[in-house]
């Protein structure tokens, strides 16, 4: 875990692969030692959500909610009225208020989109990279019968604090930035 977040000089870089059970916890460790390592002189954090395929959805929220002081973080909307779940954010930023510049790419999926698109709604962050993948559905499994068969349907869609549908565009970086490859264009 070790890798996944270091100084860069008064800044502190942080690489989230996924959304798991600790990913959560494992930022705020991050974010503690990286205030400890850096000092007062902090300048901002990089959220590094490039390639991240997403993961759970709690997890998702809490990571949002511990740089939102309050608002929507995201809702879900499904085929009928009592299907929209909302999910706000709690006082508190960890981050102190300091700026954070997310990154993301055409791998930034699910979960991940859901964080960027909080924080890019809110103007808690800056969003840079390459447009995100576009998966914002909710799947729910249902079991079929004894057999042990079961079918997944997509049930409702994530919609970011503006009324984005994650599924239908992605996140748009507010600075789109090509990684190395993309604009190597032989003359």
């Amino acid at each position: 875990d070790a890798d996944t977040w270091r100084k860069e000089g008064d800044i502190g870089y942080i690489r989230l692969p996924g959304f798991n059970e600790q990913t959560a916890s494992g930022l705020q460790k991050a974010v503690r030692d990286l205030k400890k390592r850096i000092g007062p002189g902090i300048k901002g954090y990089v959220i590094d959500l490039r390639n991240n395929p997403g993961g759970l959805l709690d997890q998702a929220i809490q990571v949002s909610d511990d740089f939102l002081t309050g608002g929507e973080i995201v809702s879900t909307r499904g085929r009928h009225p009592e299907d929209t779940q909302r999910y706000d954010a709690k006082g508190g930023d960890i981050a102190d208020g300091k700026p954070i510049v997310i990154l993301i790419n055409a791998g930034t999926a699910s979960a991940s989109e859901i964080v960027s698109g909080a924080l890019q709604d809110h103007k808690r962050a800056t969003v840079v990279g390459m447009t995100s993948f576009g998966k914002g559905s909710v799947q729910t499994v249902i079991p079929l019968g004894d057999g042990g068969g079961a079918l997944r349907l997509t049930t409702a869609r994530y919609y970011t604090p503006s009324g984005h549908s994650i599924q239908a565009q992605g996140i748009i970086p507010d600075i789109a930035v090509a990684q190395g490859n993309e604009t190597n264009i032989p003359k």
